[in-house]
């Protein structure tokens, strides 16, 4: 009889997976994006990737020494996600101190800071290049970055637009062909070849690694707004086409690698939903009418902060017990 029965610590459900595993399949999600940006824009951004998941490890292991935590810790692969993702959020043409800046802001600041892994607020990576934003204006919102290299057709010799969805400098739009496989579109190292990322999403998503709501939700509620809410007469041509928006920019990259973090959405499936819905509005909102022409970023970690509120709000039902219903009125 005591052999039959075992006294354990919850949880008392465990699965197969750990956080080894999830953390090296998104991993192996990204190598598509990661490829294509290397053919795009050639082997110099190799030294982003190098130096940001270098710092990013090199962080994670003196914050865990410092925290009296086991240095094995840096090999489950979190640390070389943030790492990736802040290279892949970055210009081709970042210095390389923007990439060892900030990935030593993401692991010690962003993450390690709020008590490591599972305690972190917001999205590291994200976290970073909003951190960024702010310390190296020039360097990371230049007016010319260097043309990728193309697929097909000829291409330019500079570009006139940081991102096919600057409203100024613009000589036409870019086709949705062009867009869906990163054709000569300018922007970030890895979010220009849609293609890459979506097959790595999907994996993601057979692989039960994200909830297949927040994504959805988030690039429908950005397609829907884009294509109701009124532009300015003086708006672009493509500021009315919904699906220039879903191909242009950070969306994809954002809605399938970076709000779908375990860590810092909410855990029941309405507040995912709820989740996925807030950043959709804020990106359409930015867009649409602010005059910075992404909005990824500051949607995901906009929301981030507000997870723990939506998490009070939207409550599941406990198990086994009843909605309770107004109390009728006395006559």
């Amino acid at each position: 009889m005591e052999n039959q029965l075992l006294v354990s610590s919850s949880p008392h459900v465990r699965d197969a997976d750990t956080i080894e595993k999830i953390m090296w399949c998104v991993v192996v999600a990204l190598a598509p994006a990661a490829a294509m940006s290397i053919y795009f824009f050639g082997f110099g951004v190799l030294k982003v990737y190098v130096i940001s998941i270098a710092a990013a490890e090199a962080t994670e292991l003196l914050c865990l020494r410092w925290r009296g935590k086991p240095l094995s810790r840096a090999a489950d692969g979190s640390a070389f996600i943030t790492g990736m993702l802040l290279a892949m959020v970055l210009p081709p043409s970042a210095p390389y101190y923007c990439s060892l800046v900030g990935a030593v802001f993401a692991v010690a600041v962003v993450k390690h800071a709020f008590g490591g892994l599972g305690c972190n607020i917001w999205n590291p990576a994200l976290a970073a290049r909003v951190f960024l934003q702010f310390a190296y204006p020039l360097r990371m919102s230049l007016s010319q970055w260097s043309v990728p290299r193309m697929l097909w057709g000829k291409a330019a010799e500079v570009a006139t637009m940081a991102s096919p969805l600057a409203k100024e400098g613009a000589a036409a739009p870019l086709s949705h062909l062009d867009l869906l496989f990163g054709n000569g579109v300018p922007g970030c190292i890895g979010e220009t070849c849609k293609v890459a990322l979506l097959l790595g999403g999907l994996y993601l998503i057979a692989r039960r690694v994200v909830d297949w709501r927040i994504p959805l939700f988030y690039i429908g509620t950005v397609f829907v707004l884009t294509w109701l809410l009124p532009a300015g007469h003086d708006a672009p041509a493509w500021a009315a086409d919904p699906f220039y928006h879903v191909l242009s920019g950070g969306l994809i990259i954002g809605a399938f690698f970076m709000a779908t973090d375990m860590v810092t959405t909410p855990v029941t499936r309405r507040g995912r939903i709820v989740f996925a819905m807030g950043c959709g509005l804020l990106v359409a909102l930015i867009r649409r009418y602010g005059g910075y022409p992404e909005g990824v970023a500051y949607s995901i970690i906009f929301m981030n902060t507000f997870t723990p509120l939506i998490d009070r709000w939207v409550c599941p039902r406990v198990y086994g017990s009843r909605t309770p219903r107004p109390a009728r009125r006395q006559a």
